[in-house]
């Protein structure tokens, strides 16, 4: 069985390898929107493969490192495509949540990225 959890955050951010004049390349931003999918069996006495408040307040932390952050300032992500973004955040939760199977990310409603690790 597989669960998710949609959240949201904005920030700002710049592309520098982009070339010159490219849109991206000066600073913009963006409400993104992350879920975040786990993987497991239901346990036999709660029901649920995770409870869904462990899952947002295993997730929050990192929400509030991006949330109305510069991305290009924080550790990791000098170059924060949604990509590179999202390969960041696989990295901070697969540890967290081992059942992690899967991110989407989506810097606007028509586009966005899927990692599976």
């Amino acid at each position: 069985m597989i669960i998710y959890k949609t959240f949201s955050f904005d920030s700002a951010h710049y592309l520098p390898l982009v070339p010159i004049g490219h849109k991206c390349g000066g600073m913009h931003g963006h409400t993104y929107t992350l879920k975040v999918f786990i993987s497991g069996d239901p346990e036999p006495h709660s029901g649920w493969v995770i409870d869904y408040t462990d899952l947002k307040n295993g997730i929050r932390p990192l929400i509030e490192m991006l949330d109305h952050k510069v991305l290009n300032d924080i550790p990791g992500l000098e170059n924060p495509t949604s990509e590179q973004l999202s390969i960041w955040l696989w990295n901070r939760v697969k540890p967290i949540f081992p059942g992690l199977i899967r991110i989407e990310l989506n810097e606007t409603q028509s586009s966005g990225v899927i990692y599976e690790g």
